[in-house]
């Protein structure tokens, strides 16, 4: 199978998931649906499985290692400052776009029987959700927020210690390393998860569940992509002076298997290494990923609950006023966090609907075609999350220019261990510091 590109193995089992689970529905194949549903969950309890270990040492290990940057301070804010600029972009096109195509209105569903689903997010359900009561508790409970919070606060503190928390932070790194080979079997099994999830999704759905949200499920994708083929690529352009097709020929495989597998975090590995093909230097995208594969979420953050928003106000009949649209689009810039790139948007969803006042009973409508609307907002999660350090590197001047240039003609690599160059010389000097940047 190694001989055979990833891509096309990710392709083979799209078109054969469709195609088992178009025989299952119309043959009315019990035992083969239920198949597929049992081949695509395992691939997703996978990828959840290494989530906890992999946030908290890949955080803690990317906070330390930027006492190796110069500007560590400074990159940090660029980062952060070019999340937000993208991600308020990105929240103007659903709610342009819901605005224009009006998703909800003319949409005949049984409100009556909807009801509000039991995983809700609030404002102060957030906030209070970010500090553990109990650090065990938050890895037991997968709460990747949480996780984030001690990892950072690690981080920082080990940062700060110096020589003696070496032991500490190199134990980090060890167990970064065999959570990265565990999880990169798992990616390997990819072409297989797809077609068991892609299979499960049309066996369960089809076209009869599909018909009366087809116009919101249209504009969830159409919104998407054009944050990935309009938005992105002027960004790249104007802000990064860079190739918009050199970029996506390069973050392609992190895109793909975030289509497929749903899950932001559960990419980072192959978007980590996608970002520094693309001449990042490893020391700022050991940084930039991991924090991005938690907090930036363009598409489960942005786009859709501005169109969901939307369209939950206008099945149920509730005007929005131009103060709810600055609301939505405060709630996106602000909340995204609130994903913690896990599969689903179900947190993000009622945390702007409950911030506009809207039935909460509004998201229950959209659970049973989110798997469909999630692998579209989590391949532009991951695309904006190899965006952001690549354009930040390339306006700091320590993007590997060579490098990015000639991304994207290889395949998909088991990465090197976290403590070794990834394959190419060294990132260069950073701005403001004279000696090369340790590899």
């Amino acid at each position: 199978m190694r001989k055979i590109p990833f891509s096309v193995q990710i392709l083979l089992g799209l078109v054969l998931g469709l195609l088992l689970g178009y025989v299952a529905r119309i043959g009315d194949v019990g035992w083969l649906g239920s198949t597929l549903g049992t081949v695509g969950g395992l691939f997703v309890q996978l990828l959840k499985l290494a989530v906890p270990p992999l946030v908290f040492t890949a955080l803690v290990v990317s906070v330390v290692s930027l006492r190796g940057v110069a500007n560590a301070a400074r990159l940090a804010l660029k980062t952060l400052m070019w999340f937000a600029i993208t991600a308020l972009i990105s929240v103007g096109v659903g709610i342009g776009l819901g605005l224009l195509v009006n998703p909800g209105r003319g949409v005949t569903l049984d409100v009556a029987g909807a009801t509000p689903p039991k995983k809700q997010g609030g404002w102060t359900d957030f906030l209070s959700g970010i500090v553990p009561t109990n650090p065990v508790a938050a890895f037991v409970e997968g709460n990747v927020l949480q996780i984030v919070f001690l990892a950072v606060v690690v981080g920082a503190a080990a940062l700060l210690v110096g020589k003696a928390a070496e032991p500490f932070v190199e134990l980090n790194r060890a167990v970064l390393a065999i959570v990265q080979k565990a999880l990169w079997w798992v990616i390997r099994l990819a072409p297989i998860g797809t077609l068991g999830l892609i299979g499960h999704a049309v066996e369960a759905y089809g076209w009869d569940l599909l018909a009366p949200l087809a116009k919101f499920t249209t504009a969830v994708y159409v919104g998407c992509a054009i944050v990935l083929v309009v938005v992105y690529p002027l960004v790249l352009g104007l802000a990064g002076r860079l190739n918009p097709l050199r970029f996506y020929a390069g973050a392609w495989p992190a895109i793909e298997l975030a289509f497929v597998s749903r899950s932001s975090v559960g990419t980072m590995p192959v978007t980590q290494q996608s970002v520094e093909r693309l001449g990042v230097p490893r020391e700022y995208a050991s940084f930039a990923v991991p924090f991005g594969a938690t907090t930036k979420m363009d598409g489960c953050a942005a786009v859709y609950p501005a169109l969901a928003a939307i369209f939950v106000a206008q099945v149920f009949g509730v005007p929005l006023r131009p103060l709810d649209y600055v609301l939505i689009a405060f709630v996106s810039v602000v909340g995204s966090a609130a994903t913690a790139g896990l599969t689903g948007a179900l947190v993000m969803l009622t945390l702007t609907l409950s911030t506009l006042g809207l039935p909460l009973a509004g998201a229950g409508l959209l659970l049973a075609i989110d798997p469909i609307l999630d692998m579209m907002r989590t391949a532009t999660n991951v695309a904006g999350q190899a965006l952001v350090p690549t354009v930040v590197a390339a306006r700091e001047g320590v993007l590997d220019r060579a490098a990015y240039d000639s991304a994207g003609r290889r395949d998909l690599t088991e990465p090197d261990p976290v403590d070794e160059p990834a394959g190419r010389p060294g990132p260069g000097p950073v701005p403001g510091d004279r000696t090369p940047v340790p590899a």
